[in-house]
C-alpha cells in the first residue's frame, strides 16, 4: 500500500479539532478524489500526507516511512523524493521561466531528465512557452506548468488541491485530462481534492469528509 491513513487527529490552537480519526487507503497507480464542504478539513488533510504540517493522533504511511517519527529534515527528503503537491494558486517561482520552473523539483530530487521533460513541455503544450515568466502567463498555462513541475520528478503520489478552482471551465477540462493522462502513464497515485462531483467522479474512488471523518 502506497499510502495509508489510520485515525489520523489534527486539532488547530489545540482547541479546535479538525480531523477526528480520519482512515484511507490508496495503492500506487489508484486515484482518490477528496470532497466535502468548505472547512470540513480536506486542505489539512492532504498537508499532512504531504508533510507540510504534523498531527496529534493515528498514523500516516507513506511508502513505508511513517510521518508522525519525522522531523523537519525528514519531511523535506519525503516532498523532495517521494510526493509532488499542485495548488490551486499555481505557486510557481516568478523569478524563474517556464523552463526553470519546470526542472525546478527534479533539479532538488536529482532527477532531471531533459527527455522526460522535453515530453511533459510538448504533452502540455508548452514548448512556446519556456522563455516566459508566470506573470505573462494565463491561469490555465500557469496550473499547466504546475502540473509539469509536479510530475518532472516522476512522484509515488502526486497531491491536487482545487487545481482546477481558479480556471474557467474549458481550461478546467483541459488541466483535468492532462493530469489524470500523466498520472496513469507514470502509475503514480493521485489524491484530489475537490468541491465539484463531476471532476470527483471522473477519478477511481471518491471519499468525502463530514465532522472530520471519512462519511
Amino acid at each position: 500500500m502506497l499510502l495509508k491513513v489510520d485515525d489520523v487527529r489534527k486539532t488547530y490552537a489545540r482547541t479546535r479539532p479538525v480531523l477526528n480519526g480520519v482512515s484511507l487507503a490508496l495503492d500506487t497507480g489508484q486515484t482518490l478524489a477528496l470532497t466535502g464542504e468548505s472547512g470540513s478539513g480536506k486542505s489539512t488533510l492532504l498537508n499532512l500526507v504531504g508533510a507540510l504540517d504534523g498531527f496529534e493522533g493515528g498514523e500516516i504511511t507513506l511508502d513505508g516511512t511513517k510521518l508522525s517519527g519525522l522531523g523537519d529534515a525528514g519531511r523535506a527528503v519525503l516532498r523532495r523524493d517521494t510526493v509532488s503537491l499542485v495548488f490551486q494558486q499555481f505557486n510557481l517561482i516568478p523569478s524563474l521561466t517556464v523552463a526553470g520552473n519546470l526542472s525546478f523539483h527534479a533539479r532538488l530530487a536529482g532527477r532531471d531528465d531533459p527527455a522526460w521533460t522535453a515530453t511533459l513541455t510538448q504533452r502540455l503544450g508548452l514548448a512556446d512557452l519556456l522563455e516566459r515568466y508566470p506573470e505573462n502567463l494565463s491561469g490555465g498555462q500557469q496550473q499547466r506548468v504546475a502540473i509539469g513541475r509536479a510530475m518532472a520528478m516522476r512522484p509515488r503520489l502526486l497531491l491536487a488541491d482545487e487545481p482546477t478552482g481558479n480556471l474557467d471551465e474549458t481550461a478546467s477540462a483541459v488541466v483535468l485530462d492532462l493530469m489524470l493522462s500523466l498520472v496513469a502513464e507514470t502509475g503514480a497515485a493521485l489524491l484530489l481534492v475537490t468541491h465539484s462531483q463531476d471532476i470527483a467522479a471522473r477519478l477511481d474512488r471518491q471519499a468525502r469528509l463530514v465532522g472530520g471523518r471519512i462519511a
